[in-house]
């Protein structure tokens, strides 16, 4: 049966077939063709399903985010399918989940080769969002690390010292130096290839989300989490629809003046260490 019998109907590319990236294509993706990315074959399969099964037209494609070609060959299939009018990218792994190197690889490298990639394949009038964390606003950077982490040319970031040497001390400050760089990204984008195609790009940094690799964290050793949830105003964890919300937003027309920002949707968990409610704890 075909449930929906437009032609030329928009793209979203989603690279992540987690809970936060469906719960965002599934507000945006009335009469679109979703395009779903992953590495996991078992993640496509069910995301597919879910999404098929309420009603929206979807296309999955196996993909490595750390491979720079799978990532490129995901863009073009996004292509091949229409005008790619959103790109959003939610591929990361949490300090809990993987070494500091694997971190930086995916959550800083991989995501700055996907943001220059798509600013190749998305239409005029499009829109990316990549999802990135409250831990970027969690380490403080010299303007020198900052000017780097923004300007250096992609393939060349891996040989930043910085990123040799302070960055690999554990996984809890490779992750906030990958999630500060995305800002960084973000910005340089908006200003120059994003730009230049007349698309805009921002990101979003959420706090305590409920996810399943959240729950990873949830069941790490130490109270972090929970006092973070503590501390702050809010006194609560966070929801994949209320990240989706702000993403509707950010990506629609109605945020058209707004590029190169990250919006914060914390909780208030980062007023709390700036206030000096909460000591982060460092190890």
């Amino acid at each position: 049966m075909n449930f929906n019998l437009n032609e030329n109907k928009e793209v979203i590319a989603l690279l992540g077939a987690g809970s936060m990236g469906t719960a965002i294509v599934k507000r945006i993706g009335a009469n679109k063709t979703i395009l779903i990315g992953d590495i996991s074959e078992k993640n496509l399969e069910e995301r597919e399903k879910e999404l098929r099964y309420g009603g929206y037209i979807v296309e999955t494609q196996k993909v490595d985010a750390l491979d720079k070609k799978s990532v490129e060959e995901f863009a073009k299939k996004a292509a091949s399918l229409g005008r790619v009018k959103y790109f959003i990218d939610t591929a990361g792994a949490s300090p809990s989940q993987a070494s500091p190197e694997h971190i930086i690889n995916l959550d800083l490298i991989a995501t700055a080769e996907a943001i220059d990639i798509f600013a190749k394949y998305i239409c005029e009038g499009g829109s990316g969002l990549i999802i990135s964390s409250q831990a970027g606003y969690m380490m403080n950077f010299t303007p020198d690390v900052e000017k780097e982490l923004s300007l250096m040319q992609t393939d060349k970031l891996k040989d930043l010292e910085f990123l040799q040497k302070e960055a690999l001390v554990n996984s809890g400050t490779a992750y906030m130096t990958a999630k500060r760089a995305n800002h960084l990204r973000v910005r340089t984008a908006a200003a120059t290839s994003w730009g230049d195609k007349k698309a805009r790009i921002n990101s979003i940094s959420p706090g305590i989300i409920v996810t399943p690799l959240a729950y990873d964290e949830f069941n790490s050793p130490g109270t972090t989490y929970q006092d973070m949830i503590d501390a702050s105003p809010s006194k609560r964890v966070g929801t994949s629809e209320e990240i989706a919300r702000v993403a509707e937003f950010l990506l629609s027309d109605d945020s058209s003046f707004i590029t190169g920002i990250d919006l914060l949707i914390d909780g208030g968990v980062i007023a709390a260490i700036n206030s000096g409610k909460y000591g982060l704890k460092r190890e």
